[in-house]
């Protein structure tokens, strides 16, 4: 059978396209990887030269179509960004892909195919913690708008849901495998396909059964009234020469007429506040007195939203590595992404955005690349820092004891870094974010949906106010129970109910990742011992 690697390798990329959210079908991904699979084995034993040079090239092709065409749309916030986070993520897959091919060459293939499932998990996890972190295409993502397939994400998170796409796409690689060695026929396809018709039903079969019964789960009380607030303010313009004063008009008004004696939050979206207010006036400063006095006849309600902040000072003993210096050249100062939190009662609380967007509110590596580079800091409407953040999650409590994760923007996109404000007893999560940097693209939507894996992992609900949208409110399977359209201007009224209780991934985390980074280089130990072996014998 002859087939042309170029044609299989662009299937493979537009396969991981199509079963990818918020418009594809998930089922293409159990799938997706096997053309690919097979331009590489047919490599691997032709004779050609630079055989590794050709497996690079097709797989960068595979995942070239796949980065650019799933998000593409960071072109509309950095045309720069974009290119960087493709180009390069890109090639980063290739490259796991070239260590596989690689060492498939010195081990039976079933070692092979164990070494690139531990390594392509190994490097998802990577880039869950180092400073050039983008998870955004992280396998486990993929089913976020099918969360009636993967409620079982509380026991494994999304590196579970890899796991399945990986088992699935070898198990078909096998199955082609063998037909394609002993032909086809009608028989022998429908004898094949029962393993990974298996493999696929039963993770949904038990992800039904834990759905019902958290649907037949009973629930005290009416919940708790939030109120959500969508101001839809252009972020590149309007955000930045509208003042803090005239924000707090506008959420007034807006809010004013939906709140009861009943209502127990008001919740804004990031930076709503833009005008950086110094961080030690936070307690005394007219606008948030005046922001606080609005709500002065609703005794039981408690506002979270988002404020940018400086600290300015010039004692150098102060300054860390996120650090800015101002153009003076002397003054120092720490720029905050923050959420801010308060009641008639107590002081004002902050929390520090902690996971930041690579380029934009963190530089990489500051002290290794700054010097090389210079400032390499994006420019987003009249903001070019890199933020301070803090090393703990803070979960903010109101007047009835309710506590609440004020989780910021980015933040949502990393499963075991929010289970931490669970461990710090959140009973529900509130995200607060500006999605409109992206304009009307598959990326404010994406983020919506990814939200949804966050709310099965930790079993909680989630409030999500956006600036331009889309907000909504989302229940502890996952499911989006009210929204607020994009760039519609109002709020979103609705209850949620607190939840206690740690789920197992919350417990444990990314466990699977660990798992098998171990694996992966015992195996990879393992495979170079065996070859050894068979060399001295």
């Amino acid at each position: 059978m002859k087939y042309s690697s170029i044609l299989l390798a662009i299937l493979s990329g537009i396969l991981l396209w199509l079963g990818w959210p918020t418009y594809g079908l998930p089922l293409l991904l159990f799938g997706a990887f096997v053309p690919l699979l097979l331009v590489e084995k047919k490599l691997r034993y032709s004779t050609k030269k630079n055989k590794g040079w050709r497996v690079l090239g097709l797989a960068y092709l595979s995942f070239f179509i796949w980065n650019f065409a799933t998000t593409g749309w960071l072109y509309y916030s950095t045309a720069f960004g974009m290119w960087f986070a493709v180009l390069v993520n890109s090639l980063l897959m290739a490259l796991v892909f070239l260590c596989y091919h690689r060492f498939a060459r010195k081990v039976s293939q079933g070692a092979a195919f164990t070494f690139l499932v531990c390594l392509w998990i190994g490097f998802e996890y990577l880039h869950l913690h180092w400073d050039f972190s983008w998870p955004w295409l992280n396998l486990g993502n993929g089913f976020s708008e099918y969360t009636g397939w993967i409620q079982w994400y509380e026991y494994t998170g999304t590196f579970g849901g890899a796991l399945w796409i990986w088992v699935l796409n070898i198990v078909v690689f096998y199955a082609i495998s063998r037909l394609r060695e002993n032909g086809f026929t009608i028989k022998k396809v429908l004898k094949k396909a029962i393993v990974p018709i298996i493999i696929i039903l039963v993770p949904i079969a038990i992800s039904q059964v834990i759905l019902e019964l958290y649907s037949i789960e009973l629930t005290k009380g009416g919940g708790t009234e939030v109120v959500i607030v969508q101001p839809n303010i252009d972020p590149y313009e309007e955000k930045y020469t509208t003042t803090n004063n005239k924000v707090v008009e506008l959420i007034t008004d807006l809010v004013l007429p939906e709140l009861t004696q009943d209502t127990q939050f008001v919740i804004t979206p990031e930076t709503v506040l833009a005008d950086n207010l110094k961080i030690n006036q936070i307690g005394y400063h007219p606008t948030l007195q005046r922001l606080r006095g609005n709500f002065a006849a609703y005794p039981n309600l408690n506002y979270l939203g988002g404020i940018s902040l400086l600290d300015v000072f010039k004692d150098h003993r102060r300054a860390t590595t996120q650090t800015n210096i101002a153009n003076d050249g002397v003054t120092l100062y720490n720029d905050f992404n923050s959420a801010m939190f308060f009641n008639q009662r107590g002081p004002i609380e902050l929390y520090h955005k902690s996971k930041l967007v690579v380029g934009i509110e963190n530089f990489p590596y500051k002290g290794i690349l700054e010097p090389i580079l210079g400032d390499a800091m994006i420019d987003l409407g009249g903001t070019k820092a890199t933020k301070t953040t803090q090393e703990n999650r803070s979960v903010f409590t109101s007047k009835n004891g309710t506590n609440v994760a004020p989780v910021i923007c980015y933040e949502s996109v990393y499963g075991e870094y929010v289970t931490e404000y669970v461990k710090n007893d959140a009973d529900f999560i509130a995200i607060i974010t500006n999605d409109a940097w992206w304009g009307n693209t598959q990326g404010h939507k994406q983020h919506l949906s990814l939200a949804r894996l966050r709310a099965i992992e930790n079993r909680r609900w989630i409030t999500r106010s956006a600036n331009t949208g889309i907000s909504a409110i989302i229940n502890h399977k996952g499911a989006i129970i009210k929204s607020l359209a994009y760039e519609e201007q109002g709020v979103l009224k609705g209850r949620i109910i607190k939840r206690k209780g740690r789920t197992f991934y919350v417990q444990h985390g990314d466990y699977i990742a660990r798992i098998a980074i171990f694996m992966g280089v015992f195996t990879l130990l393992f495979g170079f011992a065996r070859r050894r072996k068979k060399r001295s014998s």
